[in-house]
């Protein structure tokens, strides 16, 4: 790909899902250990940290308690923790109960869909003084792929992480603690996630580092005619490699060892010197 290139540092973030009902892997960590053994692997197959969520997010969704939430994902935080001390542990949440639980047991990144706008979110994640992911959604899980609409989808989701990442250095959070994902599939038509993907370079120059989540996503299923999450693996690999070379900071992903081949086969290629 002539005259781009791809992030250097970019890190691999492994998905771990502590639910019944997440659209890929729902039910098959719900037992906390499942989920640390699982976490665990994805460490050893190159992942450079974890992200651990107890509730689900995919379109259709319902909402969990806080109680629930914190059943979910507080043991296998403090499983992974004991298991390896020096994992970076994500917690993906966006209430603001499960973020303070979470960094108190070892998480040391919030990850939250609603962009730190829950009561009391962006006090916890300023006291937390751990890096935090803005992203961009449009309307709730149970609602946000009923027709979604923008008139320039690209400017609208730049200028809301702008606002959002404004408002948090604004309340104290370091610069450099700020990410930014344009929510890939949170509220987006098909045309409105590649219009996305085709412009991350223009949503990274506002200067803050970018987390991209696409792997296995339902934009992928609908190019490749594939409805079954699991069969997208290859799909999800092609759309992580170009969040790398279009300026991704953390690619969010399944497919660890999948993803990270990839990576380190196209480093050498660009690498190469005649």
């Amino acid at each position: 790909m002539p005259g781009i290139q791809p992030n250097p540092n970019c890190k691999i973030m492994g998905v771990v899902n502590v639910t019944p009902d997440s659209f890929s892997d729902g039910g098959q960590f719900l037992d906390p250990h499942n989920a640390i053994e699982h976490a665990l692997r994805l460490l050893e197959a190159g992942a450079d940290m974890v992200d651990v969520g107890g509730e689900s997010t995919r379109p259709g969704a319902s909402a969990v308690s806080v109680e629930e939430e914190l059943q979910r994902v507080i043991p296998v935080i403090e499983g992974i923790v004991q298991a390896a001390p020096d994992a970076l542990i994500s917690v993906d949440t966006s209430k603001a109960e499960v973020m303070q639980v979470a960094v108190e047991a070892g998480a040391g990144f919030i990850n939250d869909v609603n962009a730190l706008q829950a009561t009391g979110a962006l006090q916890v994640a300023v006291e937390a003084d751990v890096p935090v992911c803005l992203m961009h959604k449009k309307g709730t899980p149970e609602t946000m792929q009923n027709n979604p609409q923008y008139k320039d989808v690209l400017h609208e989701v730049q200028s809301f992480l702008q606002d959002r990442a404004d408002n948090c250095l604004a309340a104290g959070i370091k610069p450099e603690h700020i990410y930014l994902d344009p929510g890939i599939g949170f509220g987006k038509s098909l045309q409105h996630n590649l219009i996305l993907l085709k412009g991350l370079r223009e949503i990274r120059a506002l200067g803050f580092p970018l987390l991209l989540g696409v792997s296995r996503k339902a934009f992928i299923g609908a190019i490749l005619d594939q409805p079954e999450a699991d069969k997208r693996v290859s799909g999800s690999v092609a759309a992580a490699t170009w969040g790398w070379f279009n300026g991704a900071d953390i690619l969010r992903v399944h497919d660890v060892a999948e993803t990270r081949q990839a990576l380190k086969v196209l480093t050498a290629i660009n690498q190469a010197q005649a």
